[in-house]
């Protein structure tokens, strides 16, 4: 019996003998992320689909009078969307199952405005069957939109339409397996064509749907499924549609402010500090302009730069990234969509190849307890349940990073374990650099996940500090990379004479073609500014000499230039600058309208030509926090400027969220004149603003 008890009394002291007795974890703090966010923060990226109606009528956003017959793609292949979605490393798929016109992509059985009204499989499809059966044999997850509003049914607006939206929501939600995200559109409310009334129905959003009732609802049938957009929603709108958090964002948010209207979306960007619930960021951009298929804007996909910048800009600032890939009436992803993709994929892959802390000697200031389970060891050991952790006094530590010889770096990625709390208030990076440290990175919030892009530095050592911290350091994962250098692709830009200028970063060389064919460094080489007032497609190349790496091919397309363009007349508004409207620059513009002169207001325009076109597009103001954003229109063409024919009229669809610019096509027509009214503007405005006119040049 003693010597069970000196056994006993052996290890038990054999903690405290080594120095290493048990230490408590740090306490959570604030609020912190359910078990579901957790999972939905790991996923990172995932694929948005707009593909409806609209993408047979040409529109953004339907009336609701279109008819169910017009949806008949020629090639619909859902594990094509899947397999890229897959190969492009996204986790899921959110598919809009019934946009603003009320048609839906699944037989519902409570409306005859779907696909089993459409030539589509003789009405015997089933878009989001299809969808949920290719995303389960690519291991992705199924996500669904159901807008809130609807501009077809009769029932808009009154109790009943909120029982109908809830019987479809259960559909979605019981037919077709794990749903990961609802997604709720914020657009409700305003005309439409509601079963032939062809009204305005305004309702109050946050108490119309009833969203505390709603979300019950959904959990009671899909608790597995995480509810993002409006009402009482687990994960946030970022406040853009440009797919870009800001640099500080916690994933907090004052969210009873919110549900009483308190809250501007613009502070989504940032979340709050003092939030009292996780709901952290999405955010959403299309990969062209628009969210649904145009063929117009085939040659209008987002940029490689564009793409990599919105990378490093929403998963590298604490958000979840959806990107909307618009599938074409075939039915399938545009080729040049996924072209793209592919590049952006070899780009993200090439950045994150050469990681370099994994084999360094790690030390902090500070470790909990000056225990081993809380070492800085583990920010590098590849675990996501370790964690480097400071004692609950110490808000502010270092941890540094020794190379056994002189490393390249130009990427930081950073982790806090957020299953403890986001706490991390600012830091700074510090590179060793001859012996000196220099500062290269300081910053504010990092969350799940923050990735700093740098200049490239020879270091011998680098040092992350955290300067500020609500609570205790819980920090799970550092890594640091040397990625390749990225040249970014020139810049050009065509005036209203025909003089291009192409710019480019400080000594790169610029090579461009005019003929069609892709750049080399055998094409004309780009001294200064040259004249090219025809229309043409220029392409163009940056190449960084030092390193022999070239940049994506800029590609710039222009119609005859607008150098015989003169101003007819403006209803209203300064004469002395309304030339800005057709000076061939979007980021000048010009104002129309006033509290004393009421809209509708009009600009009429001599082209000095006769031309063949069919289309316009307006271009917004794009500069200022207030746009002056027309909503509604008239467009009308002449030759002589007597007679006007109205070729396009109508609705600006979601201009307020996405101010870009603005195609509308029409029939070709010839013609000479122009005349734009503008019918009304955004939240009631009286004062609009133009960017820039321009027309769509039929062939």
């Amino acid at each position: 019996m003693k010597n069970i008890f000196l056994l006993l009394s052996f290890f038990c002291i054999i903690p405290i003998i080594s120095g290493q007795e048990l230490v408590k974890p740090p306490k959570p703090f604030g609020p912190l992320p359910t078990q579901k966010q957790i999972e939905w923060h790991e996923m990172e990226s995932y694929a948005f689909i707009h593909f409806s109606l609209n993408t047979f009528t040409n529109k953004e956003w339907g009336y609701g009078d279109e008819s169910p017959q017009l949806f008949n793609p020629t090639a619909l292949d859902v594990r094509q969307w899947a397999r890229v979605a897959k190969e492009a490393g996204m986790k899921g798929i959110i598919v809009v199952a019934k946009h603003h016109d009320g048609f839906c992509l699944w037989p519902s059985a409570y409306t005859e405005r779907s696909v089993k009204n459409s030539p589509w499989k003789n009405g015997k499809g089933d878009v989001i069957k299809e969808l949920a059966a290719a995303c389960k044999e690519y291991n992705l997850k199924l996500g669904l939109y159901l807008s809130p509003w609807d501009r077809n049914n009769s029932e808009y607006g009154k109790p009943a339409y909120v029982t109908y939206f809830r019987n479809q929501l259960k559909e979605l939600l019981t037919n077709y397996g794990d749903i990961f995200e609802m997604w709720f559109d914020g657009a409700n409310g305003g005309d439409g064509y509601y079963g032939g009334a062809n009204e305005t129905r305004k309702i109050n959003t946050l108490e119309y749907y009833n969203w505390e009732e709603t979300y019950k609802f959904i959990y009671t049938i899909a608790p597995k499924t995480l509810v993002w957009g409006v009402g009482p929603s687990e994960a946030r709108w970022i406040g853009n549609e440009e797919g870009r958090a800001n640099q500080t964002n916690w994933s907090l948010l004052r969210q009873k402010d919110e549900l009483a209207g308190k809250v501007h979306y613009s502070e989504f960007m940032s979340g709050h500090e003092d939030g009292e619930r996780w709901v952290p960021g999405e955010a959403d951009v299309s990969i062209r302009p628009g969210w649904f298929y145009h063929a117009v804007e085939d040659d209008k996909v987002r940029s490689l730069d564009e793409l990599v910048d919105i990378y490093y800009e929403s998963i590298g600032r604490n958000a979840n990234l959806i990107l909307n890939l618009p599938v074409d009436r075939r039915g399938l992803v545009h080729e040049n969509d996924e072209a793209r993709l592919k590049e952006l994929v070899a780009t993200i892959k090439a950045d994150f190849k050469t990681e370099v802390l994994a084999g360094s000697k790690v030390s902090a200031d500070n470790v909990r307890g000056n225990n081993v389970q809380f070492t800085a060891q583990n920010v590098i050991d590849g675990d996501k349940n370790n964690y480097w952790a400071t004692d609950d006094n110490v808000k502010t530590a270092s941890i540094i990073f020794e190379f056994n010889q002189p490393t390249p770096v130009n990427r930081i990625l950073l982790q806090e374990y957020i299953k403890l709390g986001q706490r991390v208030k600012a830091f700074t990076v510090e590179a060793k650099v001859d012996g000196q440290w220099k500062t290269i990175a300081a910053e504010t919030t990092i969350g799940y996940k923050r990735i700093l892009r740098t200049n490239r530095v020879m270091t011998s050592a680098l040092r992350v500090t955290i300067t500020d911290s609500k609570a205790s350091i819980v920090i799970s994962n550092i890594q640091a990379f040397n990625a390749p250098t990225f040249v970014r692709a020139p810049e050009v830009k065509r005036d209203k004479n025909g003089e291009v200028t192409i710019k480019s970063e400080a000594g790169n060389s610029i090579y461009y073609t005019v003929d069609g064919s892709d750049p080399s460094v055998k094409s004309i080489l780009y001294k200064e500014p040259f004249r090219y007032n025809k229309a043409v497609e220029i392409k163009a190349i940056a190449l960084n000499a030092k390193e022999n790496i070239s940049s994506a091919i800029k590609r710039a397309k222009y119609g005859v230039s607008k150098e015989k363009w003169k101003i007819v007349s403006i209803s209203n508004g300064d004469l002395k600058t309304v030339n800005r409207v057709i000076d061939g620059n979007p980021n000048t513009d010009w104002s129309f309208g006033s509290d004393t002169v009421k809209l509708p207001q009009e600009i009429i325009v001599d082209m000095g030509t006769l031309l063949k076109i069919n289309g316009f597009t307006y271009v917004p103001q794009q500069v200022g926090n207030t746009l002056n954003l027309i909503a509604n229109y008239e467009f009308y063409t002449s030759t002589n400027a007597i007679k006007w024919t109205k070729q396009s009229q109508g609705e600006f669809s979601n201009i307020k969220n996405n101010p870009i610019e603005q195609l509308k096509i029409f029939a070709e027509v010839k013609a000479r004149y122009l005349r734009f009214v503008a019918k009304s503007a955004v939240e009631k405005g009286q004062t609009v603003s133009i960017g820039e006119i321009n027309v769509i040049e039929g062939h």
